[in-house]
């Protein structure tokens, strides 16, 4: 039960700060026209900077030489995450099905992932960068495929190809190249300090944008989805991992594997869902219901989900 109290506080952790950005947007603490410029700064500056600093600080090629298997491994578990959002689309109502089958498919990738892996096992965990090479390409996947869930809504929208090359990407290219070419011993101290710095950043800027989003969000007191949310819950925080773990029980990958795929399949959908649901015409007030439920109920699945796992696949 231990490994159950471990993850749950890391989820809380991430609940809180949300909580927090919550409570200083509603006291107007921060403005509302502020909230864009904190998201351009956490999302291309502070974000990179985490990964590169996590590739250069714990990230050795020569004790992972399988490394470059983790992109594709990434492929490999897309590829099931599709066909899984593509047939319980279904389950949704017609209307709403795009939302629906789009909150499923992207998954918050990153702080999720980050939190739990450094509560488990330490700030300096080999898992670390091991997760940010596994999800290099997500951004990219993510700003030229979001588009596709609503070609019936909006024919017109566009793919965004100055996102594809974007800068999460570029620090995972620059920390590995840095790596693979020895120059981690000629960087000065204060350049890391400076990477760890603005990195550290990313984290507590995001879920406070989160936080203050769905304040905003929630102030127009849309139309509330009670059933459609039920049905998003039980498919992305129940059905997912444990399709997941069943798939992981069958192919048996190493241990690392193992525990990136059940992260990814168990953590809530990405906090851009709501925005890119908007721009590409869709209902943004149920993506951001879908986002917000599935946080919530992530206190309890998230925890459940990798007790469940630790069962079958104990920590080495």
């Amino acid at each position: 039960m231990d490994i159950f109290l471990v993850v749950l506080q890391s989820v809380l952790i991430l609940l809180g700060i949300g909580v927090i950005g919550f409570w200083i947007t509603r006291r107007g603490v921060i403005p509302e026209n502020v909230l864009g410029v904190i998201s351009r700064i956490a999302i291309d500056i502070a974000l990179p900077c985490m990964v590169f600093a996590g590739i250069v600080a714990n990230f050795t090629p020569a004790e992972l030489p399988n490394w470059w298997q983790l992109p594709l491994w990434f492929f490999v578990f897309t590829s099931i995450s599709l066909g899984l959002s593509l047939l319980s689309m279904f389950l949704s109502q017609k209307e709403t099905r795009g939302e629906f089958a789009m909150s499923l498919f992207y998954q918050n990738g990153l702080f999720f992932p980050i939190i739990i892996l450094s509560g488990v096992f330490g700030t300096g965990t080999e898992y670390l960068p091991q997760l940010y090479l596994f999800i290099m390409l997500h951004p990219v996947m993510l700003f030229s495929t979001y588009q596709l869930f609503f070609r019936s809504k909006n024919k017109e929208t566009k793919l965004q190809w100055n996102r594809l090359i974007n800068p999460i990407l570029i620090g995972t290219i620059l920390g590995i190249s840095v790596q693979l070419i020895g120059l981690r011993s000629y960087l000065p101290d204060f350049i890391k300090s400076i990477f760890e710095i603005l990195g550290g950043m990313a984290l507590p800027l995001t879920m406070i944008i989160l936080g203050g989003s769905l304040y905003l969000d929630f102030k127009q007191r849309g139309k509330f989805y009670f059933k459609e949310i039920i049905k998003f819950l039980a498919v992305k925080n129940i059905i997912y991992p444990l399709v997941f773990l069943g798939i992981i029980m069958l192919i048996k990958p190493a241990y690392s594997v193992a525990l990136l795929f059940i992260l990814q399949a168990a953590i809530p959908p990405v906090t851009a869902a709501p925005i890119l649901t908007e721009r590409a015409g869709g209902n943004k007030t149920i993506a951001n219901q879908f986002v917000f439920s599935s946080f919530i109920f992530s206190v309890i699945s998230i925890p459940l989900i990798f007790w469940l796992f630790n069962h079958y696949f104990p920590m080495p």
